[in-house]
C-alpha cells in the first residue's frame, strides 16, 4: 500500500447524477415524517417550500465552487482558499458531522426497515453489518462503488414513482388537512431540520470531484440534474403520504412509507412486504453514496495535515482512502450505538447548514478576491440568487440553534475541541500547498 494521493477519475454523468440523488434519496423514506409532529401536514409542506427555494439557490451557487475548484476537499478547500485556515477548520468539522452523522441514522433506518420485514433480525446488529459490508464495496475502488451507487439509485427512484402511484388513488384532501397546522407558527420553523433531510448531503457530490471525469462538464450536469430529481420526489412522497392515510400514525417511526402502504392495501398484503423490502434500496444508494462522501472529506483533511496524516493513504492497487474508510465506519458505528435517529438527524443537518453558511460566503469573497479565477460554470442571478441562498441558511441555522440547544451546544463542544487541537499543534499557522 502505497501513502500517494492520486485518486482515480472514472465517474461519468449518468453515475455523478446517480451519487448526487443517491446520496440524498434516503430522506425521502424516513426522517422528514419527525416534521409533521412538529408542524402539521400543511405547516411541514410551508417548511419544506421555504427549504426546497434554499437548496435550488444554493446548488446553482455551489457548482460554480466546485467546478471552479474540483478538490476532493469540497467545502473546506472553498473556505481556505477563500476565507483562510480557521474557516477552513470550521468547513471541514461541519461537513464531517453532517456526513460522519448521516450515515448511521440512515443505518438506523435501515435496519429498522429488515426487522420490519424480518422481526426476529435485530435493528442494530443489522445495521453494523451493512455498515460494514458496504465499507468493504468502497474498499474495492471508486469504479465498483459507483457502480453500485447508480444500480441502488435507479431501483430506488422506480420505486418512489410506484410508491406515488399505488397511494395516489387513496389519498384525500381530509386526510391530509387534518390537524394540518401547527399549535403555534413556531412549529414551522422547528420542523426546517426535518424538511432539510430530504435534500441534505447533495453537496457531497463536490468530494468526489477529483475522480469525474470531465468536471466542468460533468459536474453540473450531475449537480442540477439530481436536485430537481429530488424536489419532484420530496414533494410527491410527503404530499401523498399525508392523504393516504391518518398521517399521525406516522409521524414517529423510521419506516413511512411501507406503513403508508400497508395502510393502503392491508398488512397482509404481499406487496406490502415485497415494498418494504425493495425499500432497501434507496436506503442502501445513500448509505453507500455517503460513505464515498466522508471518506473522501477525511481524505482531503489528512492530505492538507488538518487530520493524521495516515488518513491520506491511498492503495496503490485501487487507488481508494482505505484508512478513512476504515476510521469513518469506525466513526459511524459508535454513533449508530449511541445516539437516537432524530438526534443525529438534527445534528447532521446542522452541520450541513453551517458549511452552507461558510460556502456561500466563500463564493461572495473570491468573486471579488480572485475574479480571473477560471469558472467553468458561472451560478446565474450573481448577486440575488447567492444572497438568497445565504439568508436562507442563516434563517435555518438560527431555527435549529433555537430549537434544539442542547444538541447545538454537543455541535460547538466539537469544534472548540478541534479548534483548540488546530490552535495548540500550531496547523492554523501553516501555508498548505497541497491546496489550489
Amino acid at each position: 500500500m502505497a501513502a500517494n494521493v492520486s485518486l482515480k477519475k472514472a465517474i461519468t454523468p449518468l453515475q455523478l447524477w446517480a451519487i448526487a440523488v443517491g446520496l440524498v434519496i434516503s430522506g425521502e423514506y424516513f426522517g422528514w415524517n419527525y416534521g409533521w409532529g412538529t408542524a402539521g401536514t400543511v405547516g411541514f409542506l410551508l417548511s419544506v417550500l421555504v427549504i426546497t427555494l434554499l437548496y435550488g439557490t444554493f446548488i446553482f451557487s455551489f457548482t460554480e465552487l466546485t467546478t471552479a475548484i474540483p478538490q476532493a476537499g469540497g467545502p473546506f478547500t472553498y473556505a481556505y482558499r477563500a476565507l483562510g485556515p480557521w474557516a477552513a477548520l470550521v468547513a471541514g468539522y461541519a461537513t464531517l458531522v453532517e456526513f460522519l452523522l448521516a450515515t448511521p441514522a440512515i443505518a438506523m433506518a435501515l435496519g429498522t426497515y429488515v426487522h420490519f420485514l424480518y422481526p426476529p433480525l435485530p435493528v442494530q446488529a443489522t445495521a453494523i453489518v451493512v455498515y460494514l459490508l458496504l465499507t468493504g464495496i468502497n474498499l474495492l475502488g471508486i469504479k465498483e462503488s459507483a457502480a453500485f451507487t447508480l444500480l441502488m439509485t435507479l431501483l430506488a427512484v422506480a420505486e418512489l414513482l410506484l410508491f406515488m402511484g399505488i397511494v395516489a388513488p387513496a389519498f384525500k384532501t381530509s386526510n391530509f388537512m387534518l390537524d394540518a397546522l401547527p399549535v403555534s407558527w413556531g412549529g414551522v420553523f422547528a420542523a426546517l431540520p426535518f424538511a432539510i433531510w430530504l435534500y441534505v448531503c447533495i453537496e457531497g457530490v463536490a468530494m468526489v470531484a477529483e475522480e469525474v471525469k470531465s468536471p466542468a462538464r460533468t459536474i453540473p450536469v450531475g449537480y442540477i440534474s439530481g436536485i430537481l430529481t429530488l424536489m419532484l420526489l420530496a414533494l410527491g412522497v410527503m404530499i401523498l403520504s399525508g392523504g393516504a392515510t391518518n398521517w399521525h400514525g406516522l409521524t414517529n417511526i423510521d419506516y413511512p412509507l411501507p406503513e403508508t402502504i400497508a395502510s393502503v392495501l392491508g398488512r397482509s398484503s404481499h406487496f406490502t412486504r415485497l415494498f418494504a423490502g425493495i425499500g432497501l434500496f434507496g436506503l442502501l444508494a445513500s448509505f453507500n453514496g455517503i460513505i464515498i462522501s466522508y471518506s473522501r472529506q477525511l481524505f482531503a483533511l489528512a492530505r492538507d495535515r488538518y487530520l493524521p496524516g495516515f488518513l491520506a493513504q491511498v492503495s496503490s492497487r485501487r487507488q481508494t482512502p482505505y484508512w478513512a474508510l476504515l476510521c469513518g465506519a469506525g466513526i459511524g458505528i459508535s454513533a449508530l450505538c449511541l445516539g437516537k435517529t432524530d438526534q443525529l438527524v438534527v445534528l447532521s443537518v446542522l452541520g450541513a447548514i453551517v458549511m452552507y453558511v461558510i460556502s456561500m460566503i466563500g463564493l461572495f469573497v473570491l468573486r471579488r478576491k480572485e475574479p480571473g479565477l477560471h469558472r467553468p460554470y458561472h451560478a446565474p442571478g450573481y448577486p440575488w440568487v447567492h444572497a438568497l441562498a445565504l439568508l436562507l441558511s442563516l434563517l435555518a441555522m438560527g431555527c435549529i440553534v433555537y430549537y434544539n440547544v442542547q444538541i447545538s451546544l454537543i455541535f460547538l463542544e466539537g469544534l472548540a475541541v478541534a479548534a483548540v487541537y488546530f490552535f495548540i499543534t500550531g496547523k492554523h499557522k501553516r501555508i498548505y500547498t497541497a491546496l489550489p
